[in-house]
């Protein structure tokens, strides 16, 4: 089967809930859409404003407070918000990844091997059974290693450990100074030991990552070898393997330029004359990272100037369901920077969709993603419009 350049973005569109949002919980919602990006506190509930109807903050923070949704180091070695049921699975298929970067030449550097990691995870995940900060895991790492192996020692572990981060209570549920909390159910008996990881073998990593790859492709495929890859930061030989097992449970495509892509059988994949709605995306949104040819919804002139090379990614105007611009709160609304030339309907539907955000941040954060702002000085002259509350 072909699919074009406008079906798939429909595909990507469809699966991630941005062509309509709908009447779903959170959990359901985080779900769906397999994992949020959630390095900056904020863009997970934007995230989750954009594609579910009716939503409140509130939802999400009880979700993270229960621990039906939580945060944690997974794929490409950053923060995501996953459901509690996806992360065991995901974590394991990110193991060698996650082994051989935190557990590196930092790590090594403080003297420590993978062996002295493994012998410490018992003790630190039965210290990790209540929320702990970040210095009192360093003053742990102390009492054990000593000073001078503390800070490479838990550089090290707070990434390959099997831990959430906690709510602090903070105005998006974490703020700057994490706590840390072992994985685990969120009614885990205080007392008693912890549950310890037994090392994955190499067969149950394999199982991992076919079940994330499964996951992946529903929230967002069809996808190549080579978005499975960048999505979770492994081996492109790994993946092949992985889909040659699950063979059957995937079906081949031939997309644009005669691409190989992979997909679920019988997914989702609307007409390419599907309406897309203006959307106000968050920084970071997962739709914008999770392939290696992310043109799919971003234009390749515009990649450069919505991911900086130091990786941030500036929260955009999604229009036709492709970037269009960039947004940033301001006194009075938000501030619309267009790329490219829009029609009046596009403009006022970005407004309405700006109406709604301003009424969302008034009660958390006016002023969100505010010390990313440099990076407006840097953009080409463009067509900008205030957006009024």
């Amino acid at each position: 089967m072909i699919i074009t350049a406008r079906e798939l973005n429909r595909a990507t569109l469809g699966r991630q809930l941005l062509l309509g949002r709908e009447p779903l919980s959170v959990p359901e919602g985080v779900r769906r859409v397999v994992a949020l990006q959630a390095q900056e506190p904020a863009s997970p509930y934007l995230a989750l404003w954009n594609r579910l109807t009716d939503f409140t903050p509130t939802e999400l923070d009880g979700a993270f407070t229960g621990r039906s949704v939580v945060k944690a180091t997974l794929m490409r070695i950053t923060l995501h918000a996953v459901h509690a049921e996806d992360y065991p699975a995901f974590r394991a298929a990110m193991q060698p990844t996650l082994y051989a970067s935190r557990l590196g030449s930092r790590f090594a550097g403080a003297g420590l091997t993978p062996a002295d990691a493994d012998e410490l995870l018992p003790e630190l995940l039965d210290f990790a059974r209540r929320p702990r900060t970040s210095a009192q895991m360093q003053a742990w790492a102390e009492e054990r290693l000593g000073a001078g192996k503390r800070d490479g020692a838990w550089w090290g572990l707070k990434g390959y450990a099997p831990l959430h981060h906690a709510p602090t209570g903070a105005t998006w549920s974490f703020g700057p100074r994490p706590s840390f909390v072992a994985a685990g159910p969120a009614s885990q008996p205080p007392t008693g030991p912890a549950p310890v990881p037994v090392p994955a073998s190499r067969e149950a990593e394999s199982g991992a990552l076919r079940a994330l790859i499964l996951r992946y492709l529903g929230g967002f495929g069809p996808a190549s070898i080579a978005d499975v890859a960048q999505f979770a930061m492994v081996r492109r030989t790994a993946v092949r393997a992985a889909l040659r097992d699950l063979d059957g449970l995937v079906e081949p495509l031939q997309g644009p330029g005669g691409a190989a892509l992979f997909d679920l059988p019988g997914a989702s994949r609307p007409p390419a004359d599907t309406p897309a709605p203006p959307r106000l995306m968050a920084m970071w949104d997962s739709v914008l990272l999770a392939y290696a040819d992310r043109g799919r919804v971003i234009p390749p002139a515009y990649r450069p100037l919505v991911i900086r090379r130091n990786g941030d990614v500036l929260p955009t105007l999604l229009v036709d369901g492709h970037v269009a611009g960039v947004w940033r709160p301001v006194d009075g609304g938000v501030e619309a920077t267009a790329f490219h030339p829009l029609s009046s309907a596009d403009w006022e539907g970005l407004a309405e969709e700006a109406r709604s955000l301003t009424t969302l941040l008034a009660a958390r954060e006016t002023t969100v993603y505010r010390r990313y702002h440099h990076w407006w000085s840097k953009l080409p002259e463009a067509e900008t419009r205030l957006l009024r509350a």
